[in-house]
């Protein structure tokens, strides 16, 4: 479900179905989208589809993954990479949950909580 705004918690953001640890938040790159979307043989894909906590533009996730995070006031650190969803399958269509291996996104855990909005600068410190 897309939100304008939300609280990350030490588990992960408040409501959802948190995996504490290295788990807690996931990203995924808005400019994987399309290619996503390619790849499924559908025209646009809907952000939430994917299953992912935040939407990142106009950064390069994977090559920003040694450093901490800022989003909104918390802070993250990468941990792994984020395999596609089983559920893609049914999400995407048939050959949904392949079209999304190597953009899956990163499984991050939270090093400081804080509050996140649409908008919000996502800065590596």
């Amino acid at each position: 479900m897309a939100v304008d705004g939300a609280e990350i918690e030490q588990a992960g953001l408040a409501g959802d179905h948190a995996r504490p640890g290295k788990r807690a938040v996931t990203l995924i790159q808005a400019e994987h989208l399309p290619v996503i979307a390619a790849l499924s043989g559908l025209g646009v894909i809907a952000p939430e589809t994917l299953r992912r906590n935040i939407v990142v533009s106009g950064l390069n996730l994977t090559a920003a993954r040694h450093r901490l995070l800022r989003v909104g006031s918390a802070v993250l650190r990468f941990s792994v990479p984020c395999a596609p969803c089983s559920r893609m399958e049914a999400a995407l269509g048939e050959g949904g949950y392949n079209a999304m291996r190597g953009h899956g996104g990163w499984c991050c855990e939270v090093v400081d909580p804080g509050r996140i909005a649409l908008g919000d600068d996502v800065t590596p410190v």
